[in-house]
Order: C-alpha cells, then structure tokens, then sequence
C-alpha cells in the first residue's frame, strides 16, 4: 500500500510552556475523549539530549546477540527482552511481537525493602567498559521523562475536574512505577520477509492498550504507530500516527479508563513495520504499587456508576505482565 494512501490520524499538540493553562486543559479533554493520544511539545528535554538518548540506545541494539542476551530481563522487568518475547495480541499473531527492548525501572538497592516489591530493585546495566556513560544517560532520561509525566498528569487532573496536584501524591506518582524501555524493530534485512503483514499474523507490535496512567513515547522518523479509535468496529479502522521531532506522543492508558469510569480512553494501537529499521522510547507511568485504582468521584452518578471494581497497582500491571511475556523458564529450557 502507497504512504499517501494510507489513512492517518491528526492530533491535538499540547505545549507544556503555554502559560494558557485552561487552552492546554482544553486540548487535552479532546483528545482523551477523542482517542486518548496526543503530542507534547516545549517539555524542557532537548533535541541533542534525545539525539543522544537514541544514539545509546543503538549502540546497546548493535550489540552480538550473545551480549545481549547476558542481560535478559529478570523477573522483575529489567534489562533485555529478545524479539519474539512477548506477544500483544495473542488472537491474532502468529508469533510474538518483531521488537526487541530493553527495560530500565526506579533503582532501588537490593538491601532496600522496597527492593521487595514487583517492579522495583536494581536494574540491569551493561558494563561501564561495555557501553561506557550509557547507564548515566539512561538515568538521567528517567529522571527528565518523570518530570515530563508529572506535568502532563497535572493538566490531566485539571481536565477531570480535579486538584492540579491530584496526581502528585505520595501513593500517587510521589513513589510511581515509572519504567523506560528502549526499542527495536528490525528491518527486513535482518528480519527476512517477517515485515509486518497482517494479514498473515505478523506484527511489530501487536495491538494492545497500555496498562497504566500514561505512556511518553518518543520516536524516530520512521512511521509504523497505529491507532484504531474504535475497538469494537467492524471492520477496525487503523490510522497512523505522524512522528514529531522532539516531542512526545503521549497516549492514555488503562489505569486511567479505568479511574475515569471510561470517559477518558485508552485506545488499541499497534506497530506496522514495512521493512524499514525503526527505533523508539517509550517511558510507561504508573502510580505507586498500593494505589487503589478506582472511580473518580467526579467521573460517576446515579445514572453513571463505577463500571470497573476497585484494583490496586501492583496486581493489574503484575498479571498484565504475566498475560503478555513468555516465562523466563522457557530461555532456560532452550539452553539445556
């Protein structure tokens, strides 16, 4: 299929340097009732800085696979995850997903109790004398993406008639599961006639909706995001999303349908791959492991009641984990 005849989607730009507050809450009510993505410009991360965020994150992906591999994610989602490790949209792939990535969570020492928890404890850093500053990097677009998050969730909060500093609380984003994960979709000379195709199962990343509060995602220029507004079509529509030069697209996710009783949408996308190299970062946010996510007072009535129970956290982002990656046993069994 030609590019120009491909369907793509507009989306709502949202500046974080707008002094115009009720104007970027206004953008952003449309677009969570709209599709639930939007783009996030003037955010205070510098265009070299993402250059180079990305540059590292190349070198870790040009790395042997035997290197790689030597740093496979643990069981609490830190470090590297192969291509076909994990499978989206299980209904209709025939393989798993055609990416590789790379985690990266909060630090937390492993004498710490925190440390305990699903989703915390130290990461899984390559060597110094392999990839020398990469860790520093890393930390430090953790750190950047974080405030990024913050101050979108703040216009969030606005625009579901909330205090600003809803989401600010301790068990809120003051102690989050905020978790960065480089990626990598091969192009077809590596991956020979596995580009994306569809209609045989194949996929960059199958279709899904993210677990949590929200999702930054930068990407390179290479297009393959889709988004399909309605789940439930027949068939479904899918429409790309444009890549933006230092910005964010910043997408909804299904935490936060959740505690907006499903006035805010967390939309299905997926990645096609049309045999271009493509690389992306996405830096996923989640409240803290005991937050309750349930109904907004300001998002339910007589008429509207909660549609969804009361859950915490760390059990919805555990099995949303557990549903989509391959048990860690299986690499253990390919090596015996």
């Amino acid at each position: 299929m030609e590019r120009e005849m491909e369907r793509r989607t507009a989306l709502n730009c949202i500046s974080l340097s707008d002094p115009d507050v009720h104007k970027s809450v206004a953008l952003l009510k449309e677009a969570s009732l709209d599709s639930g993505f939007f783009y996030v410009i003037d955010h205070g991360i510098s265009e070299e800085f993402m250059d180079e965020v990305f540059f590292q994150s190349k070198r870790f992906f040009d790395l042997p696979p035997s290197e790689k591999m030597k740093l496979l994610r643990n069981e609490k989602h830190r470090g590297y995850t192969p291509m076909l490790d994990e499978i989206l949209d299980p209904e209709n792939q025939v393989n798993g997903d055609y990416k590789e990535g790379y985690y990266i969570g909060v630090e937390v020492p492993e004498d710490d109790p925190q440390a305990e928890k699903p989703f915390y404890g130290p990461n899984v850093w390559p060597s110094e004398d392999l990839l020398p500053g990469w860790r520093r990097i890393m930390e430090q677009y953790h750190r950047e993406a974080l405030r990024v998050a913050k101050a979108v969730a703040r216009i969030i909060a606005l625009a579901l008639d909330l205090d600003a500093d809803f989401f600010d609380k301790p068990q809120m984003l003051g102690e989050p599961i905020a978790t960065l994960r480089l990626l990598h979709y091969e192009g077809v000379r590596q991956v020979s006639g596995k580009a994306s195709n569809p209609a045989r199962g194949i996929y960059g990343a199958g279709a899904h909706s993210d677990y949590g509060l929200i999702t930054l995602l930068a990407t390179d220029n290479v297009v393959g995001l889709q988004i399909c507004k309605d789940r439930d079509a027949q068939p479904q529509i899918w429409e790309y999303v444009q890549p933006l030069k230092g910005g964010f697209i910043v997408n909804l996710g299904d935490m936060l349908e959740r505690w907006s009783n499903c006035l805010f949408r967390s939309t299905l996308h997926r990645v096609i791959v049309d045999g271009q190299e493509r690389y992306s970062i996405a830096y996923f946010v989640e409240p803290s492991h005991e937050c309750l996510v349930e109904c907004l007072p300001t998002c339910k009535s007589e008429l509207n009641p909660p549609k969804f129970p009361p859950v915490t956290c760390a059990a919805y982002l555990s099995q949303r984990y557990k549903d989509t990656h391959i048990d860690l046993s299986s690499y253990n069994d390919r090596q015996t």
